[in-house]
């Protein structure tokens, strides 16, 4: 992403002007547009213009256009698709037009490479939408892991990077099963599904990429044996240097499942957790296991949900916030849900509170494995620094409450026998 121009005022509102330039830049773009910004991007209008005698023409004609942003539309709305790109906002247009009139509905498709204006009324730039800004902007983000997910006859092709994973291909070739009659049917097979596993491997991973650090292949049993062999095999075969050259970089790690969600066990495994140990997702993989071993042997450090965590952070026990961009965004994947701008000043506050006490944060994508794990725990937990029971918790909050409605009564009755 490219930043061309931003005014941000002391109150939250004001413009920035962006450049997206690849699928992860749209994902930004979708967590960052809201309901109620006004977008400004090119778009493309057919117009008619009726001649004095009556006839009509019709021709496209390419124009710059306003909208009040009423929804946004991914077109890639989670990480099991092998397409990505393209982000529809629809909305009225908000600055009159030649060719369009001042309220009149229309849908701006955002293209790659074109100029995208985000504006927003005070307290719109938040902490969360600057930090996504500044995050989009970074020279050389991009894919850092590349990884294939294989089994008997199947693989997925995958590429990480720090906000989505994205499935390039999924491979799948029948392989008879190896017994004493047809070995020779079997065996034709396995070369059958390496010769196109490894073609696809070619064509799809863009192993020599500098920003690659790792090639991850992963399976149960040991497969994986087989296909790194197979692929070094070839290399030499062929004499692909390149390829050669980055042996280095393949990791092999065993995995329970030959399926996409496996890559979390594939992030927090002692083979690529060190190689990857600074990087975000990874960070995110580590501490979501972390949490689930907690609450199954120490629930009294391990909370999760809205309200709860909420009060262990009016407590100043969180030692470690995970949340997901699913909150702060007004629709999730195709469904529409109604924006409360409050919702997001809620969770953004929260945010802010637990940083200012030293709590580290990670805001989680839901466009990787581990993001969606933690949407099914209500999108939000947290790692205490010591234990609290909740039940205790709650107990006291309801006595606080209890006692300040009971003093507010007593304030109401001496106001009254006064009068």
């Amino acid at each position: 992403m490219k930043l061309n121009g931003k005014h941000i005022d002391k109150n939250g509102a004001g413009y920035v002007n962006l450049r997206p330039e690849d699928d992860e830049d749209m994902w930004h773009l979708y967590n960052l547009i809201q309901v109620g910004d006004r977008v400004r991007a090119p778009a493309i209008r057919r117009v008619q213009n009726v001649s004095a005698t009556g006839s009509t023409e019709s021709h496209r004609v390419r124009l710059n256009l306003t909208l009040a942003v009423t929804l946004t539309d991914n077109a890639n709305p989670n990480a099991q698709q092998t397409s990505t790109a393209g982000l529809s906002i629809s909305g009225r247009v908000a600055v009159e037009n030649p060719h369009v009139k001042m309220g009149a509905f229309h849908t701006l498709d955002i293209e790659a490479n074109r100029d995208v204006r985000i504006v927003k009324e005070e307290s719109g730039w938040d902490s969360i939408a600057r930090a996504r800004v500044e995050e989009s902007c970074v020279p050389g983000r991009g894919a850092e892991v590349a990884a294939v997910v294989c089994g008997e006859g199947t693989a997925v092709f995958c590429l990480l990077s720090q906000n989505m994973t994205v499935i390039l291909q999924r491979l799948e070739v029948s392989i008879p099963r190896k017994i004493a009659a047809n070995s020779s049917v079997h065996e034709k097979g396995l070369e059958r599904f390496y010769s196109q596993l490894y073609a696809s491997f070619l064509r799809l991973i863009p192993y020599s990429n500098p920003s690659i650090r790792a090639i991850v292949i992963a399976s149960p049993g040991w497969v994986r044996d087989s296909v790194l062999d197979h692929i070094m095999q070839e290399a030499n075969r062929t004499g692909n240097k390149a390829l050669l050259g980055v042996r280095q970089k393949f990791v092999k790690v065993h995995v329970t499942s030959p399926h996409v969600h496996s890559l979390v066990e594939v992030l927090k495994s002692p083979e690529i957790s060190t190689q990857l140990k600074e990087t975000k997702f990874a960070r995110e993989g580590i501490m979501l296991d972390k949490f689930f071993k907690m609450l199954g042997t120490d629930e009294t450090r391990a909370w999760y949900g809205p309200d709860h965590v909420a009060l262990a952070a009016d407590r100043g026990a969180i030692g470690t916030l995970l949340i997901s961009d699913e909150l702060f965004r007004q629709a999730y994947f195709r469904l529409p849900r109604a924006f409360d701008p409050a919702v997001r000043k809620r969770y953004v506050e929260l945010v802010e509170d637990v940083k200012q006490k030293g709590a580290e944060v990670l805001i989680f994508s839901s466009m990787h494995e581990s993001g969606q794990q933690l949407n099914q725990l209500s999108g939000i937990a947290a790692i205490l620094t010591f234990p609290l029971d909740v039940e205790v918790v709650e107990a006291e909050e309801r006595e606080a409450k209890e006692e300040e409605e009971r003093k507010k009564l007593e304030a109401t009755e001496a106001a009254a026998s006064e009068d």
